[in-house]
């Protein structure tokens, strides 16, 4: 669907996007992260068209943007973090307008505007002023904006943005049912807004991609929790000669109870050192209390990929 390579901005003598390559399999929802300055912002603009590259180049659907600009963001829909909106339009002009700039054909335009408002809630409110919404249903006329036409590719940035919990929610469903049709790129500084509805995320730091991974992988980790009883004293040794344990920690855990702390290998596999933990606690005549994987949040994974400093 989306292929990046080696994309760069420059602003002066300040890159704010630093030969960044990617690439996006059709129907995936991507986190895009990043401390404030990091470079998503200039990337979304980028992929939408708004921007051109310094360097680098992208492809959408095989096309190259940089050629086929207007072709690419008919099939586009994007949701930038300000909206410009027109406050004295009524919320169903306003959206009228908006797939008449989009490219919509004249006879398609009103079934489209109505698909829009249907799937972002806003049908008692189609025929209020713009000026009259909260920033919350203001919020939901922008992504009506950017999903007109069936877009297959969606650029959100920030799309709960003033979004009460319910409304949150409601937003979250309606990004998954736009992932059928669509590949959703979303930028957001809420943790739990990726981890919820996101495939994958990408990390910028400094301008640069720090990290590319899918979200199922990032929870898991190399580490396990062991807790046992104190009655055999060379457990540890035991523990330290499995081949699967790389290094190992012994911290007293009270009422006579030892919890260990092992760093697997970096091929090791999960089920089967469990598997050969629990075996060895067992033959050496100790009791195993808890046997258990460590799993990362993304919020403890973006502060390791940050850890020096923003």
């Amino acid at each position: 669907m989306i292929e990046v390579h080696s994309l760069t901005r420059r602003y002066g003598k300040t890159t704010a996007v630093d030969g960044v390559s990617f690439s996006i399999g059709n129907n995936e929802i991507v986190g895009l992260l990043g401390h404030n300055g990091a470079g998503k912002t200039t990337i979304m603009r980028m992929l939408s068209g708004y921007l051109e590259p310094s360097g680098g180049t992208i492809h959408i659907d095989g096309i190259a943007l940089a050629d086929n600009r207007l072709v690419i963001q008919r099939e586009l829909g994007y949701l930038p973090e300000s909206l410009p909106v027109y406050q004295d339009m009524m919320v169903a002009d306003y959206l009228h307008y908006a797939a008449t700039l989009k490219g919509v054909e004249p006879q398609q335009r009103y079934q489209a505007v109505r698909q829009a408002i249907l799937a972002t809630d806003l049908g008692k409110r189609a025929l209020d002023p713009v000026a009259t919404l909260s920033r919350g249903l203001k919020q939901r006329v922008g992504v009506a904006q950017a999903i007109l036409g069936k877009p297959r590719l969606l650029i959100l940035d920030e799309p709960t943005n003033g979004l009460d919990p319910q409304q949150t929610e409601h937003m979250r469903r309606l990004i998954q049912r736009l992932a059928r049709q669509a590949t959703v790129i979303l930028s957001t500084h809420i943790m739990q807004e990726v981890d919820a509805i996101c495939d994958r995320v990408l990390v910028l730091r400094h301008g640069k991609l720090a990290l590319d991974s899918r979200l199922d992988s990032l929870r898991r980790s190399r580490t396990m929790l062991l807790r046992t009883d104190n009655t055999i004293d060379s457990l540890a040794g035991y523990l330290r000669r499995m081949p699967q344990v790389e290094k190992l920690q012994q911290h007293a855990d009270g009422d006579d109870r030892s919890l260990y702390t092992l760093t697997l290998h970096q091929n090791a596999d999960m089920d089967t050192a469990a598997n050969n933990l629990a075996r060895c606690v067992i033959e050496s005549g100790a009791r195993l209390y808890q046997l258990k994987p460590v799993i990362r949040g993304l919020e403890a994974v973006f502060h390791e990929v940050n850890s020096d400093g923003p």
